[in-house]
């Protein structure tokens, strides 16, 4: 057993020790016992990245956000520590690789241009369109549609974590902030809970396959290669539908909120 890591009686103590103000040894303690939590973010976030973004960098982005984690940790709330602080390593290493905007902008047009390609077609066909429709409604073949989806997918952002834009006042949303907050008020409550729903609506309109992909990743865990063991595909494939399904969703969020607006 991981001598760092500590036991369930001894981490209630150093959380107690935390919060009651001994900052400095017990934020030390708790860091090293969480970090293996930066680990698996980080490795997950690298999934897709190109080879040129180390995975250590990654880890050490994360930890700013594992200690923001715990500094800001409410356990009367009633969550589990681990699920707030991956939301919070998560976020703090996607902010930074996007303040690197590595990036070219020609991958993010592209990208832009799919996405609105696909809220086209959704639009006027009232289902999910094709490859070979989409082919045909952005001027160009079905390989090099997959080959633009293989291409997107290496920018490693492209992910659920930012499909939902940005906030009233400019900050960043993701997934877990439409998560309703039992200090907001009614208001903002109203208004996660309404976003999960329009998600939820969004998903469950997608084909099977993209669905599953979306669920053994996000929800369940795995690997884009153990996804692609399950369906029978290569991880390349499973990049491609992984891509193309988030791109949809985008479309669909976007499509929705002009609606509403």
């Amino acid at each position: 057993m991981d001598e760092t890591l500590l036991g369930g009686d001894e981490l209630e103590l150093v959380w107690s020790a935390y919060q009651g103000g001994d900052r400095g040894k017990a934020r030390d303690q708790l860091i090293i016992h969480y970090s293996p939590l930066v680990k698996y973010v980080a490795s997950r976030v690298a999934i897709g990245l190109p080879h040129n973004v180390e995975q250590a960098d990654l880890v050490s982005y994360g930890i700013f956000g594992l200690i923001d984690a715990i500094e800001k940790f409410d356990p009367s709330r009633g969550f589990k520590f681990e699920t707030y602080a991956i939301s919070r390593i998560k976020g703090a290493i996607l902010d930074e690789l996007r303040s690197i905007d590595w990036v070219p902008r020609s991958v993010r047009a592209k990208s832009r241009a799919l996405e609105r390609a696909f809220a086209r077609l959704e639009a006027d066909l009232h289902r999910t369109p094709t490859d070979e429709e989409i082919a045909t409604e952005m001027g160009t073949s079905v390989e090099a549609l997959q080959n633009l989806l293989s291409q997107l997918s290496f920018t490693g952002l492209v992910a659920l974590d930012e499909m939902l834009g940005r906030g009233d006042r400019g900050e960043s949303m993701t997934l877990g902030d439409t998560i309703a907050d039992v200090d907001k008020g009614p208001q903002l409550t109203f208004e996660g809970e309404e976003t999960r729903q329009l998600l939820a609506g969004a998903i469950n309109r997608m084909p099977d396959r993209e669905k599953i992909v979306l669920t053994l990743y996000y929800y369940e865990g795995l690997t884009l290669a153990e996804i692609g063991q399950v369906l029978g595909v290569t991880e390349s494939r499973v990049c491609q539908i992984h891509t193309k399904a988030v791109l949809q969703l985008k479309g669909r969020m976007s499509a929705t909120e002009r609606e509403l607006a």
